[in-house]
């Protein structure tokens, strides 16, 4: 089945409260467009989505005329271009609403981690956020949930209650442990595939304050501080979480003085425990090469940006990902030809990061899920800025080049919201183990036969 070369009969459409457009609406434009720039979508009608409403008559007019659907909140991980079908847009439901008796939040479909923590932090709580608070939280739960204290609380994906989904039959469900529960299983790291999520609640932690920040040396010496990070992270409490980066930064105006410009060894750090004992633990990595600056401090929560300064304005990204078993002095050895000082200045990867994987984010959820990353114990990232043809082709080079060479080292799989651009099914596939992937499959064929929901990292039914 393909997507439709013209644009059907909208007149189920005009339920909606919120703008329906289509190419060449002044608004359309500014509607498609979602952080990642590298995917420039342009579907046959895109909506803005207030509410559950709108996407059950979404969901119920794309099911009748055969339409595929794609949606997006933040475009973070909008790495595909979606073309023709219909987009929704979720960005108009930033609804939070915190309960502190039981700490748990309902969070809406558009909602930023932001949100979250600007509802939670008045009550001392806080949720599992990923290294950008920017962006949003249901496909970042979706797809598993990597958070900055991942091996201290596990994946975001294991602290969901429940959700509320609309199904590609145009049925708003309920779903959580005893109801649905083969659809609250697939939703929790199977990504979008077998439902639109319009809210799901969460449990949140009572924390206000973590102690965190970054540690840069200069680039040049990258060896001793990942020698030292890697032989430190065999040591430290579950609590401790880390990475390890590699930073090209460029000389724009975004990025703080001195770090403008610079090549850069970086380890970022959060501890959501006594700052005096974390200060005593990071000891060793200020140790171990000449440190540039150090930003690792107790601060609130709700500042977590300030750990790994992530961009706050789009642009188009290119990211890649890999999980390891470990990291061998060959690994490593590997890993430092690709991209240490020898790769030069010029470099087209601006940062490749190590993530310590482990801890709690080892152990199996309570309620099982499709999170399929458990038994790595590193996490091999990159994020590329794609621009010009001759800087494009050198990144996907680059790209390949790493991920070639640090192959042997890794399981073979992915984790779905940081993949990239997913090819084929052997490639999507990477991202599940084998027998995850295949159930994927048999609940796609159950909620969703027709495959609507075929944009982006979709599995197809069995």
């Amino acid at each position: 089945m393909t997507a439709p070369h013209h644009t059907p009969d909208l007149f189920a459409l005009s339920e909606i409260h919120g703008p329906v457009l289509r190419p060449g609406d002044p608004a359309y434009a500014d509607e498609v467009t979602g952080f990642n720039l590298a995917a420039l979508h342009t579907p046959d009608i895109v909506i803005g989505a207030t509410g559950p409403d709108d996407i059950v008559t979404a969901m119920r007019w794309a099911n009748a005329t055969h339409t595929p659907v794609a949606v997006q909140a933040t475009g973070h991980g909008a790495n595909f271009p979606i073309e023709q079908g219909l987009l929704i847009n979720t960005a108009r439901m930033t609804d939070v609403r915190i309960d502190p008796t039981t700490r748990t939040a309902t969070i809406a479909a558009g909602a930023k981690w932001s949100h979250v923590m600007a509802a939670a932090a008045p009550h001392g709580l806080a949720g599992l956020s990923g290294t950008s608070t920017d962006a949003g939280v249901i496909g970042y739960t979706l797809g598993g949930g990597l958070p900055v204290l991942g091996r201290a609380y596990g994946y975001a994906a294991d602290l969901v209650r429940s959700f509320q989904v609309v199904t590609p039959d145009g049925l708003l469900r309920e779903t959580d442990p005893q109801h649905e529960p083969e659809l609250f299983w697939a939703l929790r790291g199977g990504k979008g595939n077998v439902g639109v999520v319009t809210s799901l609640v969460t449990d949140l932690l009572p924390l206000a304050r973590l102690y965190g920040g970054g540690i840069y040396c200069p680039g040049e010496h990258a060896a001793p501080l990942l020698q030292t990070w890697t032989h430190w992270t065999r040591t430290v409490p579950d609590e401790m979480c880390s990475m390890f980066s590699v930073l090209r930064l460029p000389p724009i105006p975004q990025i703080p003085e001195p770090l403008r410009g610079g090549f850069w060894a970086r380890v970022a750090i959060a501890w959501p425990g006594d700052t005096a004992e974390g200060e005593s633990l990071i000891a060793p990595l200020r140790e171990a090469a000449p440190v540039a600056v150090d930003t690792v401090e107790e601060m609130d929560y709700a500042a977590l940006d300030r750990i790994h300064m992530e961009p706050q304005d789009p642009l188009p990204a290119r990211e890649c990902c890999l999980l390891l078993r470990d990291l061998s002095p060959e690994a490593i050895s590997t890993l430092l030809e690709q991209v240490g000082p020898a790769a030069g200045v010029d470099y087209p990867l601006l940062v490749v990061s190590l993530r310590h994987m482990g801890g709690a984010m080892a152990r199996p959820s309570a309620v099982e899920d499709a999170v399929c990353a458990r038994d790595a114990r590193y996490f091999l990232e990159s994020v590329g800025i794609l621009a010009a043809p001759p800087v494009a082709e050198a990144l996907e080079q680059a790209t390949a080049r790493l991920y070639t060479a640090m192959a042997p080292y890794g399981t073979g799989r992915t984790m779905v919201n940081i993949h990239g651009t997913p090819g084929g099914e052997q490639d999507i596939a990477r991202a599940w183990t084998p027998e995850v992937y295949d159930r994927l499959r048999h609940d796609k064929s159950v909620y969703d036969p027709d495959n609507l929901l075929r944009y982006g990292h979709a599995v197809t039914p069995a």
